[in-house]
């Protein structure tokens, strides 16, 4: 069970994809800002936008194993396509919120669309159990790393352009086409998948299926339940946000936007990295939940700290460990279900996790709107992901993924 060059592939196509997020991510907000839209209509668009990706994805990646994996890659990427030649061709609102819900747009700088459950499907069928945790450890920290270089390139790229005479909206769109652009090379890139990414024979002749489950229906459910609860609380201060939050309370421009979130993707490319020894150690629930909580007690620390250095230390501090149960969710998702559900799976908990944030940008740009409620959603997001590891730890600390039980 060894395919290094579609799991090289699958590695590439993370990379130029998270780079492009990331590239965006940091000016989209102010970008949108200088077409004219106030604070609360970006987050309305950005709650537009995920909803969106929660129904399109949904579709998609429930029917991927049986469609064909590398064909709604294929799909998704020209969805990311379209969307951001969207966002540069108009500035209504009305065709903006079109185009956020039928295509593929991350406000976030993180995963959004079908991609990451596919992809994840493909290579836990390219990878044995025991290696598939330090795999999708390598792949967020691929991710990570990208995320940095991609905002670290948009901020700076877009401060370079205003200081040769560009206007701050013109800068910012040449970013955003460079986002459309990244997903028309994906499409290029996934028509190159081999069939060892599909799921093959599968179990279902005769079966009835749920969104794509069988037999793993009542845990998949129930971890989507959770995982909405912890997206709704990270959907709250999404990177955007996050940026312009910074950029309102301390002034920074966006070139040192670009490189504060090139650090803390950075670090938080490690702390996945880490997570796989820790598991190995004390498990992949275990990991997931004792490096969750004193990386949201820093998250509501941020706002608290009287200036900007400080301010930037708690939050490169928070990065450093944000990241630690990302892998670990990932493959105990993928290990506690059957082979042939593992595309639905894994889209039906990012769904939930879609779900989960598509309403928050909307409660933060009302807050951002509030100046006695600037700072809100930090505290907010910080509570609620503690709950979440809580139950979490409650619910799954005895259900062992395989390789746990040898």
């Amino acid at each position: 069970m060894n395919h290094p060059r579609d799991i090289a592939l699958l590695f590439t196509t993370r990379i130029i994809r998270l780079f492009c997020y990331g590239f965006l991510s940091v000016v989209l907000a102010l970008y949108l800002a200088e077409t004219g839209l106030a604070e609360t209509q970006i987050g309305l668009l950005f709650t537009f936008t995920l909803a969106g990706d929660a129904g399109i994805s949904l579709w998609l990646t429930t029917r991927a194993d049986r469609f064909g994996r590398k064909r709604t890659l294929i799909i998704g990427a020209l969805l990311m396509f379209g969307a951001g030649a969207a966002f540069v061709i108009t500035h209504n609102i009305v065709l903006l919120m079109i185009a956020a819900i039928v295509g593929v747009i991350s406000p976030s700088g993180n995963e959004i669309g079908p991609f990451l459950s596919v992809e994840q499907a493909g290579l836990s069928q390219l990878a044995a159990d025991e290696k598939r945790t330090r795999l999708f450890a390598w792949y967020n920290l691929a991710g990570s790393f990208s995320t940095a270089g991609g905002a670290l390139a948009g901020g700076w790229l877009s401060q370079f352009l205003q200081s040769a005479g560009r206007s701050e909206l013109e800068a910012y769109r040449l970013i955003v086409m460079g986002y459309a652009l990244g997903g028309l090379l994906l499409a290029i890139l996934f028509l190159n998948l081999s069939s060892a990414v599909e799921a093959g024979q599968t179990k279902t002749a005769g079966t009835k299926l749920f969104l794509g489950l069988h037999r793993s229906r009542h845990v998949v459910l129930k971890l989507s339940a959770f995982f909405a609860l912890d997206a709704f609380a990270g959907g709250l201060i999404v990177q955007s946000m996050m940026a312009y939050w910074f950029h309102v309370k301390f002034g920074v421009d966006a070139g040192v936007l670009g490189s504060i979130f090139f650090g803390a993707n950075i670090l938080a490319g490690i702390s996945a990295l880490l997570a796989v020894k820790l598991a190995e150690k004390i498990g992949l629930v275990n990991t997931m939940v004792f490096t969750h909580i004193p990386s949201n007690i820093l998250l509501m620390l941020v706002p608290l700290m009287p200036n900007l250095p400080l301010a930037i230390g708690i939050l490169l501090l928070r990065f450093s460990i944000s990241q630690m149960d990302v892998p670990t969710r990932q493959s105990y998702t993928m290990a506690v279900v059957a082979p042939d559900e593992r595309s639905a799976a894994s889209g039906v908990t990012a769904i939930a996790r879609s779900v989960g944030a598509a309403v928050s940008p909307a409660l933060t740009g009302i807050f951002f709107g509030i100046s006695a409620w600037f700072s809100a959603p930090f505290f907010l997001a910080g509570g609620l992901k503690i709950v979440y590891d809580l139950l979490l730890f409650r619910e799954f600390r005895s259900l062992k993924p395989p390789e746990e039980n040898l």
